[in-house]
């Protein structure tokens, strides 16, 4: 299909399949039965990896007590040391799905290999591609086929540009159904762990008829700035959040320092919703 014409001086052509042109109206991702791209700003929420039973369900049940309508948590997990706790693999997955008919609520989770993504597609209802998978090409195709819902991360060095066409390569395999994700990216600042890029949230709705979520967990790296983010992130009109969350972010096996504890994440949830229904949205 080629590009469209660009119509929006952003400097670069804009690919066909994930051009606003293509689908005026926007599309609407379905993961069991939440919509994200509606009228609603969806929230997931979960620890960043799965490690215990413990920790995963109790976790979970306080996400859902809180208002979150998806959970997250990683079973195969990136790292940038080798010697860091990698994920519990598919005894990860087997919790998730545990934990899932428990509560009801949709799992996302991450695929790191094309090898992977028939094992997480039996257990997720949405797969995660990370940031360092954004332009893994061939796990992009294979995702593309698999026809699950996809929730694509914005690469840490990467420009809007190179992002939708990420996504343009989901898109070529026939699936429609890709959340886009803005999770901060590499600048020369220090004090954070990521520059969070919210301007990035009214561009890519503006170019792309796909929802838009920001991940404000990864976008900033320390706790505290989390509900700030995230507040803003709503206010610029995102589609929904991805938030780390744990029920002891201070014995986290991965990313406790920018995990909301389970008291954090009630107190933030109702202020969310204040700033929903300011824009004429809302949060359930």
């Amino acid at each position: 299909m080629g590009t469209c014409n660009n119509t929006t001086n952003v400097g670069f052509a804009i690919p066909a399949r994930v051009s606003r042109e293509t689908k005026p109206g926007g599309t609407i991702v379905n993961i069991d039965g939440i919509e994200v791209g509606g009228s609603d700003v969806v929230v997931i929420a979960g620890p960043c990896a799965v490690e215990t039973q413990e920790q995963l369900f109790e976790t979970a049940r306080a996400v859902k007590a809180g208002g979150g309508r998806i959970l997250r948590g990683g079973a195969f997990k990136p790292r940038s040391s080798p010697y860091s706790f990698q994920g519990l693999g598919e005894e990860g997955l087997k919790l998730l799905s545990l934990i899932r008919k428990e509560t009801g609520l949709p799992v996302v989770t991450e695929v790191m290999d094309t090898r992977q993504v028939e094992l997480v597609a039996g257990y997720a209802d949405m797969i995660q591609v990370g940031s360092r998978n954004m332009q893994n090409y061939p796990l992009l195709k294979e995702v593309g086929m698999c026809r699950k819902p996809v929730l694509l991360k914005r690469g840490m060095m990467a420009t809007i540009e190179e992002f939708l066409l990420a996504a343009e390569y989901i898109l070529s395999k026939g699936n429609e159904q890709i959340i886009l994700c803005e999770r901060g990216i590499r600048t020369f600042e220090t004090s954070t762990r990521n520059t969070l890029d919210l301007s990035a949230v009214p561009m890519l709705k503006r170019l792309s008829h796909l929802p838009v979520i920001v991940d404000p967990s990864h976008g900033t790296g320390i706790r505290w700035m989390v509900p700030a983010m995230a507040k803003a992130a709503v206010a610029v009109g995102a589609d929904g959040l991805i938030i780390e969350v744990h029920y002891n972010p201070e014995k986290a096996l991965s990313d406790g320092s920018q995990s909301l504890s389970l008291n954090e994440f009630n107190q933030l949830m109702p202020d969310l919703k204040k700033i929903a229904r300011a824009i004429d949205r809302d949060i359930f």
